[in-house]
């Protein structure tokens, strides 16, 4: 079965490069709309650039906006900077406004001002504003589609409304209808339910009940805050002056979340960016080698500490065995401590004044468990090579070394968000390169002081 499965892989990715090369259109759509997105999306990248561009070139715009939207927003940028505008237009026009904002975000200067002068002068000039918000505000994660009339409005002018222009309410999300005012403030929402079930004479205003709305520099914490204690669907986002200018959904709080969460953990491990592996060669080399290059400098000042001790290794060789085991054990308990302040920093729980408190409580975590795992590994080096005072220098280099541990890997991230530094990017490699480091310096500084005990 599992043989069968991969086969009918093979010929379907053979068949849409086939189809590709002849400009097949109809076949493209036949062999791709029937796939669920995430799967369409992954033959679509086993293609060359060429072939994709071929692709989304023929596909129907409907789905060649699933495609782009299903991809990361890095990728489904560069797969529309590669098409001719009129074709990008013709793609932006199925995808939502917070969705056109975040792709024109990762494109060049040019390429998106060439897309906008396409667009619908209306729709271009939503989007402008919509880049210009920060990622993380509410701003940011709106969309400018909002399920609106007018407080002169009855129920039966609504109904007769979503009669005639369903297919255009299908945008909105579940979005409930908002109640503006002649300035275009939001005064009031009204249920769906509410509607079906008033009299079609009936005023807007009398069913209504007045909105929760949120300012355009509201902060993602505080958004997800909101959604948790209200089941609302969305929320209407204004300017300073109240009038209306979108709505955030809670799916979109819940993936800017994620995407968040996501990215930390690809920086922490020397991964910046939406790295795929269908991007060019040379931009993921360039971007990897970035990190890694500082990281030989780091590493370079770790093993001067070991040079440092040449006799001592000499002397007592069973202490190598032991260093890398002190080192990796103390960035273990680090990188714990360096997790829960980026969750931390992330949620608003704790800001770059609060180092003293953070540290204070990571070094009473560090103290316990340093000595047990110290006892634990001294324990070891005592029965493994029977020296007992081996045993106490591995252990107490240990338990010292987890102290120092949780302290950097508490309190560097609130330190660099402090100095406008990424902590995300930079906690993981100053980590590693300190404990490294100060375990070497513990056990063989220990060891010389113990040396008459050791040999």
């Amino acid at each position: 079965m599992q043989q069968d499965t991969y086969q009918e892989e093979i010929d379907l990715t053979a068949q849409l490069r086939d189809a590709a090369e002849s400009g097949d259109a109809e076949l493209l759509n036949a062999l791709l709309d029937p796939l669920p997105y995430s799967e369409a999306l992954r033959e679509l990248l086993t293609l060359s650039p060429e072939q994709r561009d071929i692709v989304l070139s023929l596909v129907s715009p409907e789905l060649a906006a699933e495609l782009v939207e299903e991809a990361p927003h890095e990728l489904g940028a560069d797969l529309i900077e590669r098409l001719e505008a009129t074709r990008a237009v013709e793609i932006f026009d199925e995808l939502d406004s917070d969705v056109q904002a975040d792709l024109l975000g990762d494109m060049s200067d040019a390429d998106a001002e060439a897309i906008l002068s396409e667009m619908d002068a209306q729709d271009a000039e939503d989007v402008r504003r919509l880049v210009e918000y920060d990622d993380d505000t509410a701003g940011g994660l709106m969309m400018s589609e909002v399920f609106k009339f007018s407080d002169t409005q009855t129920v039966g002018n609504v109904l007769k409304e979503l009669a005639s222009e369903d297919d255009d309410f299908d945008r909105y999300r579940g979005q409930h209808p908002y109640i503006m005012d002649s300035q275009g403030r939001p005064v009031g929402v009204v249920s769906l339910r509410g509607l079906l079930t008033a009299k079609r004479s009936m005023a807007l205003t009398s069913i209504m009940v007045e909105p929760m709305t949120v300012t355009v520099d509201t902060k993602l914490e505080t958004l997800d805050d909101i959604f948790n204690e209200h089941p609302f669907l969305g929320i209407p986002v204004v300017e300073g002056d109240g009038r209306l200018v979108g709505v955030v959904s809670r799916s979109a709080v819940s993936q800017a979340l994620l995407e968040r969460s996501e990215s930390e953990t690809l920086k922490l491990q020397g991964v910046v960016g939406d790295e795929l592996r269908s991007m060019p060669t040379w931009l993921r080399s360039r971007r990897r080698l970035a990190w890694l290059s500082a990281n030989i400098v780091l590493n370079i000042i770790a093993a001067s500490v070991i040079s440092a001790y040449e006799d001592t290794l000499t002397a007592v060789i069973a202490i190598a065995i032991f260093l890398p085991m002190v080192s990796d054990m103390s960035g273990c308990s680090g990188n714990q401590a360096v997790g829960v302040t980026m969750r931390e920093l992330s949620l608003g729980l704790v800001r770059p004044v609060d180092a003293v408190r953070v540290w204070f409580k990571e070094i009473t975590v560090g103290v316990i468990n340093g000595i047990a795992l110290g006892i634990l590994i001294g324990l070891v080096a005592w029965i493994w090579k029977g020296q007992p005072a081996l045993g106490l220098v591995i252990g107490l280099a240990l338990a010292l070394n987890t102290m120092l541990a949780v302290s950097i890997g508490g309190v560097v991230p609130l330190l660099l968000k402090r100095l406008g530094q990424d902590p995300a990017a930079a906690s993981g490699p100053l980590l590693t390169t300190v404990t490294d480091m100060a375990g070497f310096f513990f056990v063989l500084s220990l060891a010389t002081l113990m040396m008459p005990w050791l040999i």
